[in-house]
């Protein structure tokens, strides 16, 4: 029995004498701030574990799903994912019997998948314990709050027997990226010279996608070594990409670049001191940005589930179909190309990630999540991003989820990690998972969508 269980059976046996009911209970636990804070604790742990960004992905699409399945059982407005998403089956209902609180369930469910899917699992715990104790405090019945708890971890076991099935523990002994002397293909760069994160990510099983590659991009510009080549125009705008007549401007597109980062361990090499920093990943950046949304539209609980849910299927799907393409143009990055044959001496703004360059994750995640998240709020939904305000860099105005998705994928460029297809082909990728995430998966019932 673990110890979440055991907290809620500690509640029923000792706090029932006198325990004060409050009568409008249900109105207050099914507040999506409860829901806010647990995808925020996972995101948290992420970080603090470092997840590479697919990893990541992955973690939040299984516990948002989770969390999800759970509110939907109680909510007829709602429809289960079941037999929409790829190989889940229907998630447990709960005994007819008993009263529930399909809110304290989602974040049962939510937190618990989020659990068994990191490291740091007491961080999960402890938030869990205090969050539920929280909730307790309003006045929820004891049996309530047990049953809840209860139902909330029977759907996440059911999640968390599905998501066994993905392909995900059989990738982790597959082999390593070869590296050949092919002059065009992805080589480690500095500071660490990291093997190549997860060349076999497109062996995962996607949610929505037919297959990781449904939905192949364009190609790479030709290799060339001339520099009268298209190939070398594109390296000599990497290598001039910060560069403008304005001082303003220039200052600007370094803003813009650091502000995208979300390199989830940047390291730091100062003599024989070395040292790491650790940030969100590009998805938990759009993590926020789902919760930055809800909160300004005052969703309530379902549209929250629903949100979290859609958008992280989307960036899951993203990221497997991103990944196939790496790995098969398997294409080298402008650092190695710029030090061999323009400047040895140079280095990229942002710190290059391990693994190959074509196409690039921030534009296809992004726009991913982009085109969700307009189908759920609207296009023009102006909002603040202060998603790296605990990183030290200030906030950013976005006029709409598409603007915030475009200056994600340009970042790349100004950051000197990509060339430009791969930002302009990626957003088209991106845009295209998305889209089929959209016309495949409908969370709402037809009853609710006419009101």
């Amino acid at each position: 029995m673990n110890r979440f269980f055991v907290f809620a059976l500690f509640l029923v046996l000792f706090t029932s004498c006198g325990e004060e009911i409050n009568p409008n209970f249900q109105e207050e636990v099914d507040n999506p701030e409860y829901y806010h804070r647990a995808v925020k604790k996972v995101t948290d742990v992420i970080v603090h574990d470092i997840f590479s960004p697919p990893v990541a992905a992955r973690i939040y699409a299984y516990s948002g799903i989770a969390g999800y399945e759970a509110y939907a059982a109680g909510d007829p407005n709602l429809q289960t994912l079941a037999g929409q998403v790829n190989h889940l089956d229907p998630v447990p209902q709960p005994a007819a019997d008993q009263e529930i609180s399909h809110a304290i369930a989602a974040v049962a469910a939510q937190l618990k998948v989020g659990k068994s899917l990191i490291f740091s699992e007491d961080k999960i715990e402890a938030f869990t314990n205090e969050l539920m104790a929280e909730i307790d405090a309003i006045g929820v019945p004891d049996e309530v709050l047990f049953n809840s708890i209860a139902y909330g971890e029977a759907v996440a076991d059911h999640v968390i027997k599905w998501y066994d099935g993905d392909m995900y523990k059989q990738t982790r002994t597959f082999p390593k990226y070869s590296i050949t002397d092919d002059p065009s293909k992805w080589q480690p760069t500095p500071p660490d010279y990291m093997d190549g994160i997860e060349p076999s990510w497109n062996k995962i099983r996607p949610f929505v996608l037919d297959s990781a590659n449904q939905f192949v991009p364009l190609p790479p510009t030709e290799y060339s070594e001339d520099r009268n080549s298209e190939w070398w125009k594109g390296v000599e705008e990497v290598y001039t990409a910060l560069e403008a007549d304005d001082p303003a401007e220039s200052e600007e597109r370094k803003a813009i670049a650091q502000f995208w980062d979300c390199n989830p361990y940047v390291s730091h090499h100062h003599g024989h001191v070395m040292f790491a920093t650790k940030k969100i990943t590009p998805g938990g950046h759009w993590v926020n940005i789902a919760g930055i949304a809800a909160r300004k539209a005052k969703a309530d609980f379902a549209k929250t589930v629903e949100t979290y849910a859609m958008m992280n299927m989307a960036m899951n799907d993203a990221f497997i179909s991103c990944w196939d393409e790496k790995y098969r143009s398997k294409l080298v990055r402008p650092e190695t190309f710029i030090n061999r044959h323009l400047d040895e001496e140079w280095r990229p703004l942002l710190q290059t990630p391990p693994f190959p360059e074509h196409t690039s994750g921030h534009s296809v995640v992004s726009r991913a999540c982009a085109t969700v998240l307009t189908d759920l709020y609207g296009d023009n939904f102006a909002f603040v991003d202060d998603s790296e305000v605990e990183y030290d860099l200030p906030a950013r105005s976005f006029t709409s989820f598409l603007h915030a998705s475009d200056e994600a994928a340009l970042s790349r460029l100004y950051g000197g990690i990509h060339y430009r297809p791969a930002i302009d082909y990626g957003v088209t990728q991106g845009a295209a998972v998305g889209q089929h995430v959209l016309e495949r998966i409908e969370p709402r019932t037809l009853i609710s969508q006419n009101k």
